[in-house]
């Protein structure tokens, strides 16, 4: 490997030879105010068709320095800024290096700061609160799509697993020319959306519609990336179909399909797959394999849209699905965003489980087995409708409908034995269920803009209505050995009927004290009730019916909450400084009543609510900012109710009418910084909580091992965590025929967590620490090769003060690479390589694993079609396996997970825009 970079590098040297290399500089300002202007953009483009040969940024001092490669001696120098004239200059670059000194900027005579006026679009363009990028100055290969363009842009990062972060925070949404694309999980977008009928995209704070009405500011530690569609190719469609058919049963097929004609957009995805894939990912080099674990990537596998989840790493899945969107505006200020997505999954899973349970006094092991088939059903349809009959007045109504049904079959064995290995219990468990759940929730706000800027008042109405329904047939055999063995038995039909409405309206207004200052008055009330029936019918082996009511595990109740939540707060808001303080009472009014055992109680909860935000923006453009703020948490009703519930003979819970509510105190301290000049940024996050009254478990285990578990209020529970990243470009050298680029990124995480509980009438305590270093890095020679390896270690330490002997102190360690060549213009060569390797887990599993995936694909028809083999874990060692400790315990699982398969896909794509064809466009977009 080595031999093969030292030729690679040597190549580059060749090919850099024999370009001209070149440096300018200069100084920007104002010309009006002779102050510096920071964060101009200053490009340079070849004069034949003005492709952009380079870029930087102007630092706080105004200043910008580029140096690089070029074939050409002349160049177009631009340097731009938002409300400047854009200036042009042409250089002679066999003069370099070049200073060409201070340049002066002229004021245009529009005086709106979201209108830039250029001779030609910059790169890059900073507005107010925006950061706008022209998509065509990022070169990627032919047919790449929205992701591989956002991982050329600087600033933003995506991880293995398809998560963006700008600077450091994560992009929590994309929308498309402003509305949203299925819903709001960012894949969808950045997989399926070509860059070729991409124009810009904008980055800016995560803001609601009213937000975005009223003018007020967004949620600054979150990010939400808008695209906006090249005007040419906003009429016309887009699809894209794949097929593909594998060893041991295994198949895939999707599709996706977009039309666009001006405002109008009607989009349809699709998909059906056997390989725990959603079926929507079209990865340009996987294409929707699934499953495939990296370390940057903290989800499990699955992916979710609109609250409907398809696939994950335990089980395997089948899956079917599709979905409808649909986006217009019409005449007098109407706009229109609505969804349709139906979900068909079936999934098997398998469970091994190894569990050391600490009392004050022994520990006990527990072993189980668990084996389930889930089938369901979901439809979820959305609506988002909103008119404007004048300027100041915005109305909105978005009904959400979310049906599910299915059925779960579950069957389990576990035995409980005591630290010299005995066996003490033994339960064997068969359950079949079916459940039918209905959701409808409406939205209607009203908001109207006063006279002064930034004012406004609004009405807003919400309601939810759930209804659940679950019949399940449950049959359980606990064997008890020992001096007093015993044989317990239940076969019992368990029908569960819940019906919850929650209506809520609230009432805001803001206005402005004087400049920069804004005052804000808010109340909100919230009407909850809730009427459930737990009915448990025992088997009669006379009639051999269920038809023998048990009373003891049956309960039926009502619950009825009302909430006061009056707020009032003040923020100020300048080009440096934010302030952002409210405060007010939640107050909580609780009534409980069990129809069947006859238990009425009422609860009073009095809180007092406060948040705040700190933000400071210096000239260099970084930013330190804090929130804090507290929450409440009201105890469940399962927590209130004195019920028993015995659905598990060996875990019996029971609720606490006395319960108070818990409040959360919350701290967080950012800092973030990105220097486009040199494309490198930095940072830290840090966050701290704090658990007043929290409610925790109470849990008295006997000799046979049956734990009964209540509750009670326990303050001092904490988490933390401090987070610092850091990222920078070490592009070495360009040349004509290929680029190439270097970038680094490094990241270490400190997780700290304290539990409380009680068990066996003895306060317990566990402490958690998480050390989690990483490091990764990207080589790219375009068009030629792309390699992204990942390393990351995590140290788990876990301490207990009722037995310090069984503190833990562990390892895991992470490997991940992907490797991309391009051999030939039309061959794909693809390599996922993870290694994972996991500390101190038992014996009974194995501690490491080596996924290796590998795709080779071919493009042909006019670059339209795609013809893929595909090896899914090719050595075969795909495992499941991990350790986690709690409160008072010690575990290690292992679950059922896909296994190696073999796979051929065939993929045609078809588009055509403003009467032309993409795909027939020059190689690179």
């Amino acid at each position: 490997m080595k031999y093969f970079f030292s030729i690679v590098l040597v190549f580059s040297f060749l090919f850099s030879y024999s370009q001209n290399s070149f440096k300018i500089s200069g100084i920007v300002k104002d010309s009006i105010s002779q102050e510096v202007l920071i964060s101009s953009t200053v490009y340079l483009e070849r004069l034949k068709d003005s492709t952009m040969v380079s870029y930087s940024i102007t630092d706080q001092n105004g200043y910008f320095e580029i140096e690089d490669f070029t074939k050409d001696t002349l160049l177009n120098l631009n340097v731009s800024y938002t409300g400047m004239k854009t200036y042009q200059q042409t250089i002679n670059i066999k003069n370099s290096p070049i200073d060409i000194g201070t340049v002066f900027l002229n004021s245009t005579t529009d005086e709106l700061d979201e209108v830039t006026v250029t001779a030609n679009r910059s790169p890059i363009v900073f507005k107010k609160d925006t950061l706008e990028f022209n998509a065509s100055s990022f070169k990627t290969r032919d047919g790449a799509n929205l992701e591989a363009l956002l991982k050329k842009l600087p600033g933003l990062k995506v991880d293995a697993g398809g998560n963006i972060t700008v600077n450091g925070k994560p992009v929590q949404r994309i929308l498309v020319n402003g509305k949203s694309f299925f819903g709001d999980d960012p894949k969808i977008a950045t997989k399926n959306l070509p860059k070729s009928i991409i124009e810009k995209i904008q980055v800016v704070d995560t803001k609601t519609k009213q937000q975005e009405f009223t003018g007020e500011d967004g949620d600054a530690e979150n990010k939400t990336i808008n695209i906006t569609i090249d005007e040419d190719k906003n009429k016309g469609i887009f699809s894209r179909l794949t097929l593909g058919g594998g060893t041991d049963g295994r198949y895939a097929m999707s599709g996706f399909g977009n039309y666009f004609k001006d405002k109008t957009r009607i989009s349809v995805i699709a998909g059906s797959n056997n390989i725990n894939s959603p079926g929507f990912s079209f990865d340009e080099v996987f294409d929707m394999m699934g499953n495939v674990r990296r370390v940057t990537s903290n989800s499990n596998g699955s992916f979710g849209i609109n609250g409907i989840n398809f696939g994950g790493n335990s089980g395997i899945t089948k899956s079917d699905n599709v979905g409808v969107s649909y986006a217009d505006e019409w005449p007098n200020n109407q706009e229109l965003e609505s969804s349709y997505f139906f979900g068909s999954n079936k999934t098997r899973n398998e469970t091994s489980t190894r569990r050391e349970n600490i009392l004050p006094d022994r520990t006990f092991f527990t072993n189980s087995e668990n084996a389930s088939t889930n089938r369901s059903d979901s439809h979820r349809g959305t609506i988002n409708y909103s008119i404007k009959p004048d300027t100041l007045t915005r109305i909105s109504i978005r009904p959400n409908i979310n049906i599910s049904s299915g059925d779960n079959e579950t069957s389990s064995f576990s035995e409980s034995l005591n630290s010299d290995g005995e066996q003490i219990n033994e339960l064997n468990t068969e359950n079949t269920s079916e459940f039918d759940n209905k959701t409808f929730s409406n939205n209607l706000s009203v908001s109207r803009k006063l006279k002064t800027k930034g004012a406004y008042a609004s009405l807003r109405f919400r309601n939810t209505n759930t209804n659940s329904e679950n019949n399940s047939f449950f049959n359980s055999i606990r064997e008890i050995f020992g001096d007093n063995p015993n044989t317990e038995i239940q076969n019992q039909n368990i029908q569960n009927n819940s019906h919850r409405d929650e209506y809520s309206i609230t009432g805001s207004y803001r206005n402005l004290l004087f400049d920069d200052l804004f005052y804000s008055l808010t109340y909100e009330y919230v009407s909850e009730s809730e009427k459930s029936e737990r009915n448990v019918f025992d088997f009669d082996e006379n009639t051999g019916e269920f038809s023998s009511l048990n009373e003891d595990l049956s309960n039926a109740f009502t619950v009825r909450a009302n909430k006061h939540i009056p707020k009032a707060g003040v923020r100020f808001d300048d080009d440096t400084l934010t302030v952002s303080v409210s405060g007010g009472l939640n107050r909580t009014e609780l009534k409980t009543n069990n129809l069947i055992q006859d238990v009425n109680f009422n609860n009073d909860f009095n809180v007092f609510a406060y948040s705040g935000y700190i933000a400071y923006r210096f000239k260099n453009k970084s930013r330190l900012s804090s929130w804090f703020n507290n929450s409440t948490r009201i105890p469940s009703v399962s927590q209130l109710q004195p019920v028993t519930i015995q659905t598990n003979p060996l875990n019996i819970t029971l609720g606490n009418p006395n319960l108070d509510a818990s409040v959360v105190h919350n701290f967080s301290l950012s800092y973030r910084k990105y220097d486009f000049k040199t494309r490198s940024g930095y940072g830290f996050y840090s966050y701290y909580s704090y658990n007043e009254d929290q409610v925790v478990s109470v849990t008295t285990t006997d000799d046979n091992l049956v734990r009964t578990t209540t509750y009670t209020n326990l303050s001092g529970g904490q988490n933390a965590n401090l987070n610092f990243y850091i990222d920078k470009s070490l592009k070495k050298s360009k040349n004509q025929n290929d680029r190439e680029n270097i970038t680094a990124g490094g990241n270490f995480s400190f997780i700290y967590n304290k539990n409380l509980g009680f068990s066996n009438a003895q306060n317990f305590r566990s402490e958690s620490y998480r050390f989690s270093p990483s490091i990764d890095f990207r080589y790219e020679i375009e068009d030629l090769i792309n390699i992204e390896p990942e390393f990351g270690i995590t140290h788990n330490i876990t301490t207990y003060n009722l037995q310090q002997s069984l503190d833990e102190e562990f390892t895991n360690l992470n490997f991940g690479m992907e490797l991309t060549t391009y051999y030939y213009k039309n061959v794909t060569f693809g390599n996922d390589i993870t290694f994972t390797k996991l500390g101190n887990i038992s014996s009974d599993f194995d501690s490491d694993f080596l996924l290796w995936n590998v795709s080779l694909g071919y493009t042909f028809a006019d670059e339209k079609a795609i013809v893929k083999f595909k090896v899914y874990d090719l050595l075969d060692q795909n495992i499941n396996t991990q350790r986690t400790t709690g409160d008072d315990f010690i575990q290690d699982t292992n679950q059922l997970i896909l296994e190696q398969y073999f796979m051929f896909s065939f993929t045609y794509k078809f588009s055509k825009f403003g009467g032309k064809d993409p795909s027939k466009s020059r190689r690179f977009n």
